[in-house]
């Protein structure tokens, strides 16, 4: 079989390797609790179906759709931004449409980087960070994240040489795979090392309204001074909604890294589907809608079942702030890969090893909180009757 030489420079997605293995495990009749990848286990809300339902029946919507999206559907951002961050946005400039934040990590460094210039990428961290700066010919410069820091990148601590040759810098808070969230604070250190170098900083914040404490709403980077100079911004209903297979998000900021993103897609796909955009504007319409925040304590209730039950196993491991992620520190002794490969053997338990986020993810182990309250409570009395 022919393929392009960069494919082989791609680390090795192990989610496709767990997957295989839940899948014979399933086919051989055992009774697998899946905390792999995180897709959410409830149904989209009926009242975005119903806008779906209504709006799928408009022959308007059958059309090829905006590039950048609708204005209603932009506009619909533009409402949500500002009352959720206080953020004004352009609906003309600084908003456009997107088939799920994922195509926009990936399609960014095309649009903003050049062959051989650098992207900045946290590590642990999402696989596409890296595959899309591979697909451009950019260069990677990993930023570790620590416990000790808070799971923050420490940037004072990349070489002077690769900040000044950094075109784009990855953010994720709240952060996928650890849970953690970023302060205002942070952000401010970001946006000046973004200023000082020239540097593009793309924030991942798709999951920025799965948070547990109502007091402390994850910030926007865009909420600090200066922000839209040197920052994009990447959201997606997928998990907030439960609309994973729906494909929509939208990117939000720098007008100018705006429209070179618009240019690539505008080369490459034809937009969201009218009708779902419509479903979009639902959404967000609705966040504080009953149905949003019971969802939202549905997760708390499982997070707090999962964590207990890992703690009274033995294992080592801080209630997350946000996500639908738990990440726990492995039993001692035993690498991540090894572990997952016991949970499912002894436990009939999937999770995902830290390492498949990057090498300073090794020690670790994510667990997607997708299995309800009564399946969440039998995994964790699986999972202490295995012998570490």
């Amino acid at each position: 079989m022919i393929s392009a030489a960069r494919l082989a420079l791609l680390p090795t997605y192990l989610f496709v390797e767990i997957d295989r293995r839940k899948r014979d495990s399933i086919a051989a009749g055992r009774d697998v609790i899946d905390f792999g990848v995180g897709d959410p286990d409830q149904p989209t809300h009926g009242f975005i179906v119903d806008r779906m339902a209504e709006a799928i029946r408009d022959p308007g919507n059958h059309r090829y759709a905006l590039g950048v999206g609708s204005p209603d559907f932009r506009s619909a951002v533009s409402r949500f931004f500002n009352n959720r961050f206080g953020v004004s946005l352009d609906p003309g400039g600084e908003i456009i449409a997107l088939l799920g934040s994922k195509e926009a990590i990936g399609h960014l460094p095309t649009a903003v980087v050049n062959p051989g210039e650098t992207v900045l990428v946290p590590e642990p961290g999402y696989p596409v960070y890296t595959s899309g700066a591979v697909f451009a010919g950019a260069e990677c410069h990993y930023m570790p994240l620590r416990e000790k820091a808070n799971w923050l990148p420490v940037l004072e601590d990349i070489p002077v040489e690769v900040r000044r040759k950094a075109k784009l810098l990855y953010l994720n808070y709240p952060n996928n795979p650890t849970g953690a969230c970023a302060s205002r604070t942070f952000f401010e250190q970001a946006v000046s090392f973004a200023r000082e170098y020239g540097t593009l900083i793309a924030h991942d914040a798709a999951y920025s309204e799965m948070y547990f404490d109502h007091g402390s709403p994850p910030p926007s980077i865009l909420q600090i001074d200066g922000a839209k100079e040197v920052a994009v911004e990447l959201h997606s209903l997928s998990k907030t909604f439960n609309m994973t297979g729906w494909r929509i998000g939208f990117a939000v900021g720098n007008k100018e890294a705006l429209a070179a993103l618009a240019k690539v897609k505008n080369n490459i796909d034809s937009g969201v589907f009218g009708a779902v955009q419509q479903a979009g504007i639902a959404a967000l319409d609705g966040i504080n809608r009953t149905e949003i925040l019971d969802q939202i304590q549905s997760y708390r209730r499982r997070r707090d079942i999962l964590v207990a039950g890992l703690r009274e196993a033995g294992w080592t491991v801080s209630s997350p702030e946000a996500t639908f992620y738990v990440w726990a520190r492995c039993p001692s002794g035993f690498h991540s890969m090894e572990v997952v490969k016991r949970l499912l053997d002894e436990a009939d338990v999937v999770a995902i090893p830290g390492v498949g986020f990057g090498p300073s993810g090794e020690g670790y182990v994510r667990f997607a909180l997708t299995v309800n309250e009564d399946r969440t409570r039998a995994a964790a009395e699986r999972i202490a009757h295995v012998a570490w």
